[in-house]
């Protein structure tokens, strides 16, 4: 799986590994798919070379916070409206490097974000 810092990112990318900053997110909304009612937002996820914006389904939501440093793992990339973006399929993951300035005493307190 390659390990790839943000600007070499592109168009159509599978199986690929990025880690960043969460510096933005979005309010969770509820949407109607094929596979019935979900939740998503996005947040935007950035490293020393770019930023990009990261879809976010379900759980994925609660797992990332803004000044978060995360690691996704097996991404994606779509383009919608002329914009790449990133994606955690269900044989993807979210690990959380370090929960950010926010969260810092409670995960101190319960060990995890």
């Amino acid at each position: 799986m390659p390990k790839l810092k943000v600007a070499q990112i592109k168009p159509g990318m599978r199986g690929i590994e990025v880690t960043g900053k969460i510096i933005r997110k979005g309010d969770k909304r509820v949407v109607e798919t094929k596979f019935g009612t979900a939740t998503v937002s996005w947040a935007i996820l950035e490293d020393e070379t770019r930023s990009i914006r990261l879809n976010l389904w379900r759980r994925q939501i609660d797992e990332v916070r803004v000044g978060g440093t995360v690691r996704l793992v097996n991404a994606f990339v779509r383009v919608y409206k002329d914009e790449m973006e990133l994606n955690i399929g269900s044989d993807g993951r979210i690990d959380v490097l370090e929960c950010g300035p926010l969260w810092k005493e409670r995960r101190l307190s319960q060990n995890s974000c």
